[in-house]
């Protein structure tokens, strides 16, 4: 029989379609396989079910929902193709008023910014910032925050890290979008004002490459340029020519249910507990690990949770992307950290238990159960 068959790797390979989305459709009653191993769980596909994965990888990339998907595959294979054609020419009608709805609401949205931009005029001097701050310190608070920055060509304001120098604190701060990480480091002087530059990725990198040493490190911003000296060395460049999100305005969120869990014991518990596989609702196709944890009321232990463990009335329990989790916990880089979880709806918090500065937000992944 198996010689007759693909199997799920063969499957990928020829369709388009990763192993994780081909078992995500399984799971789904999308596309079953022709025949499941009993004893491995190993999935094998008939030879008619390739040109369906195909359809399947095509129509998901055009973002057909999954309703119209089952029933455009339930109707692939019949001597009838007007449900197929049906099917097809609905969508593209909704993507096509999808658009034309999406372009007024942007061209609205674009006509209050030009109402609120002006021409920029010369204040005199530039702001500028000069502080010294320990080089393990800044070290520390870079390596807290790389993991979350953004890689989209088309979000390049997203692909650096921004230093927020403000007082005698030293913020950096990265986000993708679906992570935000925030790093703080004490400086050995004060900063007159408030004082942020963008630096792109590649600058980022550098800078940290100096900080190994145990002694400071002079941190200069000034007229769009921004410079890090130490005894090892320098690393300056020219600040990025975008304007970063308020950082600040994000991480106000209400408090959550908080456990302190043993980072190494919980990042097993993710590795090894079950997942759900789940379909990016911005990327057709695409498909992701989800862990499903909550913290108990009665002793704040977490739970990873498994498929069909806390129903949909539980508020209790939040999805989250397994990878964006255990980067967050090895980047907390402390034995004990705090897991702050609120509404389903509202980001997951690493924190550090002796570092209220440095932590991690996680965007929540919709749960459909």
């Amino acid at each position: 029989m198996e010689s007759e068959m693909r199997s799920i790797g063969d499957m990928a390979r020829d369709s388009g379609l990763s192993a994780s989305a081909l078992r995500f459709y399984d799971r789904s009653g999308v596309l079953v396989p022709a025949w499941v191993d009993p004893l491995s769980g190993y999935r094998w596909y008939g030879p008619g079910q390739l040109e369906e994965a195909r359809v399947l990888a095509r129509v998901r990339r055009a973002g057909l929902p999954l309703a119209d998907v089952r029933l455009l595959l339930a109707a692939w294979s019949g001597a009838d193709t007007e449900l197929v054609r049906a099917l097809l020419d609905a969508h593209l009608r909704r993507l096509e008023q999808g658009l034309a709805d999406a372009r007024a609401e942007f061209s609205a949205i674009r006509a209050l910014l030009d109402d609120r931009e002006t021409p920029m005029t010369s204040s005199g001097t530039p702001t500028a910032a000069h502080v010294t701050v320990p080089a393990a310190g800044l070290a520390d608070a870079l390596d807290a925050v790389r993991f979350a920055v953004g890689t989209d060509p088309a979000l390049p304001v997203l692909g650096g890290v921004l230093f927020d120098v403000e007082g005698d604190a030293v913020r950096v701060v990265a986000t993708d979008r679906y992570r935000l990480a925030v790093g703080e480091a004490r400086t050995e002087s004060h900063a007159r004002a408030r004082t942020t530059a963008l630096v792109d990725a590649p600058l980022a990198d550098a800078m940290r490459a100096l900080l190994g040493g145990e002694g400071s490190a002079r941190l200069t911003v000034d007229g769009g340029r921004v410079t890090l000296e130490t005894d090892g060395g320098q690393a300056g460049g020219t600040c990025l020519d975008h304007a970063f999100p308020d950082y600040r305005r994000l991480v106000q969120l209400p408090a959550g249910r908080r456990a302190t869990v043993d980072a190494a014991d919980f990042g097993e518990a993710l590795r090894s507990g079950p997942v759900r596989v789940h379909e990016d609702a911005e990327r057709p196709g695409v498909t992701y690990e989800v862990s499903v944890v909550r913290v108990a009321d009665e002793d704040g232990v977490v739970t990873v949770l498994g498929e069909g463990e806390g129903g949909g009335g539980d508020e209790h329990r939040v999805g989250v992307n397994r990878d964006y989790l255990l980067d967050a916990l090895a980047a907390g880089d402390r034995d004990r950290l705090v897991l702050e979880l609120g509404a389903p709806t509202a980001p997951v918090v690493i924190r550090r238990p002796d570092d209220a500065g440095t932590y991690s937000l996680l965007m929540p992944v919709r749960l459909e159960d």
